[in-house]
């Protein structure tokens, strides 16, 4: 018996738009993507300067924001997986992040 193995090309992150409920990404397969941002915790918690602050990263793999210490993967965000983060790991960025607001 013999498997087929399918390679998918996963398309690059173009650009990026967040708004107060929708994280966006244009694909360079011509393709937009959704996702709420309430996926993404640190997105959720940010200011609007700081969901601003993101750079494609991985020649188009990802996502980062700086400030927030976030990475998000094309990949994920197409086969609909949110953030993996704890909420242990996640209180901590919270708690370190109100002691300097």
């Amino acid at each position: 018996m013999s498997t087929l193995a399918i390679e998918l090309e996963i398309p690059q992150a173009m650009n990026v738009y967040v708004s107060e409920d929708t994280l966006s990404v244009e694909l360079s397969d011509g393709r937009s993507i959704s996702v709420p941002i309430d996926w993404y915790p640190r997105l959720t918690h940010a200011t609007d300067q700081e969901r601003s602050n993101w750079r494609i990263i991985g020649k188009g793999h990802g996502i980062h924001w700086e400030d927030l210490d976030e990475d998000i993967s094309v990949k994920n965000l197409l086969t609909g997986m949110p953030s993996g983060e704890s909420q242990t790991s996640f209180k901590k960025w919270l708690d370190a992040r109100m002691k300097t607001l």
